[in-house]
């Protein structure tokens, strides 16, 4: 496929980084860009090589190159969603700058208390551990079959020198992670910590990352989704003018093909608003429109979504907090959606004639692709079969749901089962879970829906509090 990458080391950048870029494809008559699911930038068919001398620190892999590999962060989860609390934003950003060449390696560098950017689909994944500044390591090198965790928990100023250290181990090709411990043991003194507790990952709802929603009290953040993933670069050009306006420092890009604006002045929103008007931008996409992962410019995966999108949509069915993804067929794939529909190879002896594709449908084990189990639901199945099977596993989804904690690698911990009642706003189905309470609207753990105040508005869409509804009652 004739697309360049423009690597975005962990999805961040900043508005005048982005304008460069914009005016990069604008000057060779691009009109638009897309993202990918490593959180970098696309360039379509037809982008030529960039000069050296106007390329500065921009890193971009071309059609004919197989190098170059995009750092995957959950900093674009920071502040907005839940988290670590030692993991702030700053923290993700000085790790980050640590990495000064190009690594040769998928790495991930992610917060194991949010959903929307996946732990472990990087051949190196750090994940934010209960000490403060420290990391667990789970390794799975291209020609591995399986991830093992790395002994000790990694200090976050060692991150990047561990992570090149280990690239430098692939000459010995490591069997084990106990192998590549040894192997950087012999070359770094680093700050390690003993292991003492296991990774536990919650599961919770994927969250709506969409539109204009409350951060803290005087602040914004909007994100946006264009459901051809075609992101218009007069649009993005005049974005960053009035993000320098706003004094707005980072553009987050997300795996989902969109991007987060974070620290929108609660006295600029109107400014936001208008200029999204103006430009007839939807910021209200349905949860079921939102949650897909599809492969960049592959025109038979966004006619597939589009369908299957409008006959759910027909039937009324509930995904809250499901994702999907399209893929072609590859076992040796790592998704990371909840249910994932497979397109068959068409057998190469058949390949003068037209016949009708057929389907696998694959879903998470719990439905949550953080165990990186997947069970085959369905074999072959037509494209008219579709909307059917993902009804039936939406179901069992909805059935199973709140019954799982995911323990990695480590003795599994016994969770006491309680009776919670959730309240779902009907406006943009966020729901309330007393559980965790609203902290960005001073509303602490444990608060029960109805001893909220009156006043109390979804945190998302501000619709009031008349507007939500109970949800049936789950094990938690």
């Amino acid at each position: 496929m004739d697309l360049t990458r423009l690597i975005v080391k962990g999805g961040v950048l900043s508005p005048g980084e982005l304008r460069e870029i914009v005016n990069m494809g604008l000057e060779q008559g691009q009109k638009s860009i897309s993202f990918g699911s490593r959180q970098d930038i696309i360039f379509s068919k037809g982008f030529r090589p960039v000069k050296k001398d106007k390329m500065g620190k921009h890193h971009f892999v071309y059609p004919d190159e197989k190098s170059g590999n995009n750092i995957v962060s959950s900093y674009v989860s920071t502040d907005i969603f839940r988290n670590t609390p030692w993991l702030t934003g700053n923290k993700f950003l000085y790790v980050l700058e640590q990495f000064k060449e190009q690594p040769k390696l998928k790495v991930n560098i992610t917060d194991p208390k949010q959903q929307l950017v996946p732990l472990f689909t990087g051949h190196i994944n750090f994940i934010a551990s209960h000490h403060e500044d420290y990391w667990f390591v789970y390794i799975r090198l291209p020609k591995w079959d399986k991830m093992e965790l790395y002994p000790v928990l990694v200090y976050s100023w060692d991150v990047a020198k561990v992570y090149y250290e280990i690239e430098k181990t692939l000459i010995e090709e490591p069997q084990s992670a106990e192998m590549i411990f040894q192997l950087v043991s012999e070359k770094l003194d680093t700050n390690n910590r003993t292991i003492d507790k296991s990774l536990s990952i919650p599961f919770y709802p994927f969250p709506y990352y969409e539109g204009m929603n409350k951060l803290g009290i005087d602040q914004y953040w909007l994100g946006l989704y264009w459901r051809n993933n075609l992101y218009d670069l007069d649009f993005l050009k005049e974005m960053c003018e009035l993000c320098f306006d706003c004094k707005i420092g980072k553009i987050c890009i997300t795996p989902w093909k969109s991007f987060i604006v974070k620290g929108i002045p609660k006295e600029r929103k109107l400014d936001w608003e208008k200029f999204l008007g103006k430009k007839g931008i939807n910021v209200r996409h349905s949860l079921l429109e939102l949650n897909w992962h599809l492969p960049v410019a592959m025109e038979w995966a966004l006619n597939l979504k589009t369908f299957l999108v409008r006959t759910l949509d027909q039937f009324d069915i509930s995904t809250y907090g499901l994702t999907f993804g399209l893929s072609e067929y590859n076992r040796e794939g790592h998704y990371f959606t909840s249910i994932v529909v497979e397109k068959n190879e068409s057998p190469k002896e058949l390949e003068s004639i037209k016949i009708r594709d057929t389907y696998n449908i694959l879903y998470a084990k719990n439905f949550d692709p953080n165990t990186k189990e997947y069970i085959v639901h369905a074999q072959d199945v037509d494209k008219l079969e579709l909307p059917t099977i993902l009804i039936e596993l939406s179901r069992k989804y909805f059935e199973e749901l709140g019954n799982s904690v995911l323990e990695i690698n480590t003795v599994s911990a016994k969770k006491e089962k309680t009776i919670q009642e959730m309240h779902q706003c009907q406006e943009c189905m966020t729901i309330y879970n007393p559980e965790y309470g609203d902290p960005s609207q001073g509303i602490e753990k444990g608060v029960l829906f109805n001893d909220l105040p009156e006043g109390y508005c979804c945190s998302l869409c501000e619709a009031p509090k008349s507007n939500f509804v109970l949800l049936e009652k789950v094990l938690a």
